[in-house]
């Protein structure tokens, strides 16, 4: 395969589950290359915005030296989107896992934000009570926010305030999703968005996966790739 293969995890601090789809994919004569990203799997001192993340990844796909098949899952398919959007001569091809992107309005999410602005702002008795705030993390399903440390705090709320469905018809390069069925953390809802708004882009949908396939689906998500890059 010319181009390399880059693939960018979702909000994970490790790369340990990734480990049997990238074997996967190398038995399939593919050469994957799962980058470290900052504040996650790689060192971050300071939070970082969408922007930051685009440069950082200019910066590593500039010393292929050529086009990229870019991979990305849940917050990593947010930064390829925007990548791919910014620097389109640098993407080969496109995969998306159950990719983020799409700014969600629904009472959930939007207490979701609520809460990533500031647990000050809902009350004295949350900050007062370390039981109470950990009953609305629960609650707003931010867990990965409750882990994070202050600075990937503040990296998270940077991100999930894009939407990027504006630009999805800026895509140019042939596009693969491959998204779970029963996913609720970005809905399939999210997936036919991307289908309809990316010109040409193909949709692969597995029954019975969630927000990761890439895990528990490995030799699904490993054929759909290995088909769209042959």
């Amino acid at each position: 395969m010319k181009h390399p293969l880059i693939v960018l995890h979702g909000w994970t601090y490790t790369h340990q589950r990734w480990e049997p789809l990238i074997g996967m994919l190398r038995q399939a004569g593919l050469k994957p290359r799962l980058l470290d990203i900052p504040g996650l799997t790689g060192s971050l001192n300071k939070p970082w915005s969408l922007e930051d993340y685009i440069d950082w990844l200019h910066g590593q796909i500039s010393q292929t030296g050529r086009p990229v098949v870019l991979v990305g899952h849940s917050n990593g398919g947010r930064i390829a989107l925007a990548f791919t959007v910014r620097y389109p001569e640098l993407v080969h091809k496109l995969i998306l896992i159950d990719s983020a992107g799409i700014y969600h309005r629904e009472l959930g999410l939007r207490i979701k934000r609520f809460v990533f602005r500031g647990l000050a702002k809902v009350g004295k008795f949350f900050t007062a009570s370390p039981r109470a705030r950990s009953w609305l993390y629960r609650i707003a399903r931010v867990s990965d926010y409750h882990q994070a440390p202050p600075h990937m705090r503040q990296t998270m709320i940077n991100l999930i305030a894009h939407d990027l469905t504006r630009v999805l018809p800026d895509i140019a390069v042939p596009t693969l999703i491959i998204w779970g069925q029963g996913d609720t953390t970005t809905p399939l809802a999210d997936a036919l968005t991307m289908k309809t708004q990316i010109p040409g882009a193909h949709l692969e949908i597995i029954t019975g996966a969630k927000h990761s396939p890439h895990i528990t689906h490995s030799h699904e998500v490993s054929r759909f790739i290995t088909k769209f890059l042959k």
